[in-house]
């Protein structure tokens, strides 16, 4: 028989039905017997131990108990009914205690019969209890050692109203199993499987599910990890070796009088190790005759954008143009400014196109443009607009590329009749195990050294108790001609959360510092952008001292004079977004400070966010702190990428199997890039099937 059974929809299996089958489907994402099989337990129940009552604590997670039930009583009213019963073993008592079910369960338990009653214990009037125990009567099929390991499925609100919670899907396993088993096809060739020694494809799935020990259950655990990340980094490896061989690329054969003219004569400074290496890099791929396809990671103020410059020098060298597309226009007219003041003596022309930029300002710069007259342009989304065409694109920078969606990225890449190299810079340091899984098909170059001179932004925690004295450091800093940001998370009070919202901040900022001797700048997302524009121009401009503002300062302003952050509700924003707007301090020669404040009340995960920010300054350890605590899911720019809906595999645990199926994925390709090979048809077959319906988007970064 074919594997197509594995495809049969889920509500043809005994026990589910339509109405299951539809809750399975919305609720679980379970279409077919297939998806059921991948529906993998998130922990196991030690089922092999039997407590006594006098042994049972507050918290423990569960017990398992063996004993009699009696004296079964009904309380309350229609929906107020509950029913609880006495458990007893030879050591103690304890209540059980019901609320739904009821008139199936009051008869149910007869006297002089032995039971196993497993729950979660909790204690009520000095009294433990188990609310809604797991209840069977002993037998001899009841304590054997095929049931010690028990599998614990997801459910929710909704599936357990129809029986499936995890004792009802473990259930709907078991009837599965032995009907779709052997019809289950390997999916990892055998020399890998003998170079990984883990099991077969087909006791794996046995084991994950109800595993015959713990030993068995770890190698089913490994075997899942490895095949699930084997395929991704086969997928990256697969789409950048394709892409390299169909994608031509320009061919920047010279260095002239552009590069070096502003390597000799524009820097005003020297170089860091870390950006001489990375010129390099991207020298080297614009030589290749290939397309460069990479990823420039650099914490903030890390100097990113001289390379990203000196990126486009090379392509001006040799007849091509060059574009920077930034998220924002505030951002796209820094580096317009940034760049045209860099570029000014060598007399290129610069050009800046946004959605505010006037008709007529707009025409003249797309037929210069066009006509191969403008060299670089600087813009927001206004950039891949079909209007806007080049006559020679050679290189395309993209800042803050999590900010733009992959069809946008799209637009621009083809811009070029040969596709033109792509530079993807990034201010948020990324971990290294979302690297590979993220940009795997990536070239990946990091700035890891800050320009001589810069001082390390001294991160200081407050409590709300300690307000008088943050005010008077901030009148302290504003007479020695520094300026300020107050950043907090909502825009208006909110009912569930106790948390300083703006306008009220911005109330008890300006009683604090009146006019006229203080002038104070508001800025958040709901403003008109023309407002917004104004507000932030007169903080630039450093006609106010302070600036109330929301997160939308967290990427898209540069104040080298600005050097006090301080962040309300500390405890409420992640580790990432607490070093991003740090990173809005710091740019000048003056020391800069960075101060947390928050309540008394923070949870652990909260506390250990703000210690890391006291205590490190380094974006890559914070990154990596960030994904330990949040996973990978919530990372900033993640979600997009559709390829970290990870089942068994934990990016934050996982590095040395990531890397390890990293490292047999190329091997599998550098022996057989286009899996031609029939041992490898089982990994052609598998790669397709869980990638068939995903874009390629990998040729466009």
């Amino acid at each position: 028989m074919s594997v197509d059974i594995l495809k049969t929809s889920i509500e043809y299996l005994k026990g589910v039905g339509p109405r299951r089958g539809e809750l399975l489907r919305q609720e679980a994402g379970i279409f077919s017997f297939g998806d059921l099989l991948e529906f993998y337990p998130f922990r196991y129940v030690d089922r092999s131990r039997f407590y006594k009552v006098s042994e049972v604590l507050e918290d423990y997670p569960y017990v398992q108990l063996r004993g009699f039930i009696s004296d079964v009583e009904l309380h309350g009213q229609k929906r107020a009914t509950r029913m609880t019963a006495t458990f007893t073993d030879d050591s103690g008592s304890l209540e059980l205690v019901w609320f739904n079910g009821i008139k199936w369960l009051k008869n149910a338990y007869k006297p002089n019969v032995e039971y196993i009653v497993f729950g979660k214990p909790s204690l009520f009037n000095r009294r433990f209890n188990i609310v809604h125990p797991e209840v069977e009567p002993v037998s001899p099929g009841a304590i054997n050692q095929e049931s010690a390991m028990q599998p614990v499925y997801n459910s929710s609100e909704k599936l357990r109203a129809q029986g499936l919670d995890s004792r009802g899907i473990g259930k709907l396993m078991r009837t599965l199993l032995p009907l779709v088993i052997d019809h289950v096809n390997e999916t990892l060739p055998p020399h890998l499987l003998e170079a990984i020694r883990l099991p077969d494809r087909k006791t794996t799935l046995s084991d994950i599910h109800f595993p015959s020990g713990p030993n068995a259950l770890k190698k089913a655990i490994a075997r899942l990890k490895f095949e699930e990340l084997f395929y991704i980094q086969l997928n990256l490896l697969r789409h950048k070796l394709l892409r390299d061989e169909k994608s031509g690329g320009h061919i920047f054969k010279q260095i002239g009088d552009y590069f070096n003219g502003f390597f000799y004569q524009c820097l005003s400074f020297e170089l860091t190790g870390a950006q001489k290496r990375v010129i390099k890099e991207i020298r080297g791929d614009t030589l290749s005759g290939k397309q460069m396809n990479r990823l420039l990671q650099g914490d903030v103020g890390s100097g990113k954008t001289v390379v990203a410059v000196m990126s486009m020098l090379m392509a001006l060298d040799n007849g091509f143009q060059a574009c920077l597309m930034a998220p924002t226009e505030i951002l796209a007219f820094q580096h317009y400014e940034s760049v045209s003041n860099m570029l000014a003596p060598l007399g290129i022309k610069v050009g800046l196109l946004t959605g505010s930029t006037r008709s007529t300002q707009r025409r003249e710069l797309l037929t210069a443009l066009k006509q191969g007259e403008l060299q670089i342009i600087i813009g927001t989304h206004a950039l891949i607009e079909d209007v806007v065409e080049f006559d020679k694109l050679g290189l395309v920078v993209i800042d803050e590329q999590h900010r733009f969606g992959v069809a946008q990225r799209a637009k621009l890449w083809s811009k070029g009749h040969v596709p033109p190299h792509i530079l993807v810079m990034t201010a948020t340091p990324i971990p290294r195990t979302l690297a590979m899984t993220l940009y795997g098909d990536l070239d990946v170059s990091v700035i890891d050294e800050l320009p001589p001179g810069r001082k390390p932004i001294k991160t200081i925690h407050q409590y709300d108790s300690h307000r008088l004295k943050v005010f008077g450091f901030m009148r302290e800093q504003i007479k020695q001609g520094r300026q300020i940001y107050v950043v907090y998370p909502l825009i208006k009070e909110s009912e569930t959360l106790d948390l300083k919202d703006l306008t009220d901040g911005y109330e008890s900022i300006t009683r604090e510092f009146p006019l006229p001797k203080y002038a104070v700048s508001i800025v958040h997302g709901q403003m008109k952008p023309a407002d917004k524009d104004f507000e932030m121009q007169r903080f630039v401009k450093g006609q106010t001292h302070i600036m109330v503002a929301t997160t939308v300062i967290e990427v898209g302003i540069d104040v080298p004079n600005a050097s006090v952050m301080i962040i309300e509700s500390a405890e409420r924003f992640g580790l990432s977004q607490l070093h991003q707007l740090r990173g809005r301090v710091g740019r000048g020669a003056e020391q800069s400070y960075c101060i947390l404040m928050s309540g008394h009340k923070l949870s652990n995960e909260a506390r250990k966010r703000i210690e890391v920010m006291v205590r490190s300054n380094d974006g890559f350890e914070i990154a990596e702190m960030d994904l330990k605590l949040r996973g990978p899911g919530d990372i900033q720019g993640t979600q997009q990428s559709g390829i970290l809906e990870l089942k068994m595999a934990d990016l934050a645990r996982d590095e040395a199997i990531l890397k390890f199926a990293r490292d047999k994925a190329r091997d599998l390709l550098s022996n057989d890039p286009h899996l031609d090979k029939p041992a490898h048809q089982m990994v052609a077959r598998r790669l397709r099937a869980l990638y068939h319906d995903k874009l390629f988007w990998s040729r466009i970064s």
